[in-house]
C-alpha cells in the first residue's frame, strides 16, 4: 500500500457476507496527543463484510485512529491487529484514502501512474507496464468517473477530481480492509452518491471491510452496520439507531444534543458548539 503525505508517496510493508471472521481487532486502545486524551479504552472487532462509520467533531482523533491502524501512529495504550498481525505487517491487504489536501500545481505525476501505485507501489523498482495492468487502471478510473483524466497531471486536477483519483488508487488492489478518511469531501452530491455506492458495492462483492470517517452520516447511512462516535475523549459504539439518539450523544458530550430525523436524514443539533479546531493533527 502507498501512503501519501501531500503527494509525496512512500511505501510501507505493507450481498453482506455472514461471517464472523475478524479482520481488524482493536483492544483497549488509547491515544493521548500533546497531553490531550483523544480516546481511551476503545475496543472493536471489525468482521469481513462489515461497514463501520467513524464520526465525531473536528479534533476528536478520527484520523489518528486510522493512522494507528495503518501503523504510522503509535498508541498510548492497548493493541491493534490486522489479519492477526501488528499494524504495518499486512498493509498490502489494506486500502487507504487520505484526507483531502491541496495538490502542488506543479506536480507532474500522471493520474494513471498515481492509480497504478495502488497495484504495485509497495514493490521495489519501477512497475512493469502490461495490458492487464493498464486495463485494471482504466477500470478503476471508470468506476470513479475519471477515465478521461488518465493522462492528466495531478497538479492540473480540481479538488473533486483529485479526491476521485485517491479513491481509485485505494480500491484498485481490492483490499481486505478499506480505511476512508472523509472520502466524500470536495465532491459534489452526484459523486458523493457514486463513490459511496462504489465503496459499498466492492465491500459486498469481496466480503471486505470498511472503516469510513465522515462528518455526515447521511450519504452512507443505508450501508452502515455500526457507528463509532468519538467526542470529548470518550466514545460509544452501536448501530446507527442505537448511537444517533439525543440521550446517547448528550451523555457523550456532557451537554444537550438534539438528534432530529427528517425524511430519512439524521441531523445532530448542538454538536458543532463542541467542535475542536486547535490542531488538524488530531482530526
Amino acid at each position: 500500500m502507498i501512503i501519501w503525505t501531500g503527494w509525496q508517496a512512500f511505501s510501507i510493508t505493507c450481498k453482506r457476507p455472514s461471517t464472523n471472521l475478524s479482520l481488524l481487532s482493536i483492544q483497549s486502545a488509547s491515544l493521548e496527543f500533546d497531553s490531550k486524551r483523544l480516546w481511551h479504552e476503545l475496543s472493536l472487532e471489525v468482521g469481513a463484510g462489515e461497514f463501520v462509520a467513524l464520526i465525531g467533531p473536528n479534533g476528536s482523533g478520527k484520523s489518528m485512529l486510522l493512522k494507528s491502524i495503518v501503523g504510522t501512529q503509535q498508541l498510548s495504550g492497548g493493541k491493534i491487529s490486522f489479519l492477526g498481525g501488528e499494524p504495518g505487517s499486512h498493509n498490502s491487504q489494506l486500502g487507504y484514502i487520505p484526507q483531502h489536501r491541496a495538490t502542488d500545481a506543479g506536480l507532474p505525476l500522471r493520474v494513471s501512474d498515481c492509480v497504478g501505485f495502488g497495484l504495485d507501489g509497495h514493490l521495489l523498482g519501477l512497475p512493469i507496464s502490461s495490458v492487464p495492468r493498464r486495463q485494471k487502471i482504466t477500470e478503476a478510473l471508470e468506476k470513479v468517473d475519471a477515465a478521461h483524466l488518465a493522462q492528466e497531471s495531478l497538479g492540473s486536477l480540481s479538488g473533486g477530481e483529485m479526491q476521485r483519483v485517491r479513491v481509485a488508487q485505494a480500491i484498485i488492489s481490492k483490499p481486505k480492509l478499506l480505511l476512508a478518511d472523509e472520502p466524500l469531501s470536495a465532491l459534489d452530491l452526484n459523486h458523493q452518491m457514486r463513490i459511496s455506492e462504489l465503496i459499498d458495492q466492492q465491500r459486498r462483492e469481496l466480503g471486505s471491510a470498511v472503516v469510513f470517517v465522515t462528518h455526515d452520516l447521511n450519504p452512507i447511512i443505508d450501508f452502515v452496520d455500526r457507528v463509532i462516535y468519538i467526542a470529548q475523549g470518550r466514545h460509544t459504539i452501536g448501530t446507527p439507531d442505537e448511537v444517533m439518539r439525543s440521550e446517547v450523544l448528550s451523555e457523550l458530550y456532557g451537554a444537550d444534543i438534539d438528534v432530529v430525523r427528517n425524511q430519512g436524514r439524521v441531523v445532530v443539533l448542538g454538536a458543532h458548539d463542541h467542535d475542536h479546531h486547535e490542531d488538524e493533527r488530531w482530526h
